[in-house]
């Protein structure tokens, strides 16, 4: 049997995938970028000026040989794959910014926007003093108690 570019594969294309967002233009739409950074496994990355979000995780058909476990009925994305195009010898990725840390991201846009990104923190009622004067306690929510 004749060797194939399969039979080194890693099954890189098989360990995440990656979805095209709207570009971010306003401090909300850089924030909500930050809440996918704050997950695990998750990076965003700007390719030939276009955005997206990658999430890491390998597809749960995915064989310990690194072959495909449903070959013959894997979706259409999978079958769109070549070895003319696959991760294996694609060389170094071509994004021109990748963001692996809600800190990274918030550092870039705070430069592109200018200004901070940060919700501004709205006055929290950390609790109430009720009681007579002179003899005041302190009242806190308590956390499932029925109102």
């Amino acid at each position: 049997m004749a060797e194939s570019l399969c039979d080194k594969c890693a099954a890189l294309c098989c360990r995440y995938f990656a979805l095209q967002i709207d570009t971010p233009k306003t401090a909300e739409d850089y924030d909500n970028i930050r809440w996918y950074l704050v997950h695990e496994n998750v990076v965003s990355f700007i390719e030939d000026k276009k955005w997206y979000v990658g999430v890491m995780t390998k597809c749960k058909h995915l064989q310990p040989d690194n072959r495909c476990g449903i070959y013959e009925e894997r979706p259409r994305i999978c079958r769109k794959y070549s070895t003319d195009n696959c991760d294996y010898h694609g060389g170094e990725y071509q994004f021109s910014r990748l963001f692996t840390s809600a800190d990274d991201l918030r550092s870039y846009a705070e430069e592109k926007l200018g200004r901070s990104i940060l919700p501004r923190p709205k006055s929290a009622k950390v609790g109430r003093l009720k009681g007579k004067p002179g003899k005041r306690h302190l009242e806190l929510p308590v956390l499932g108690a029925a109102r």
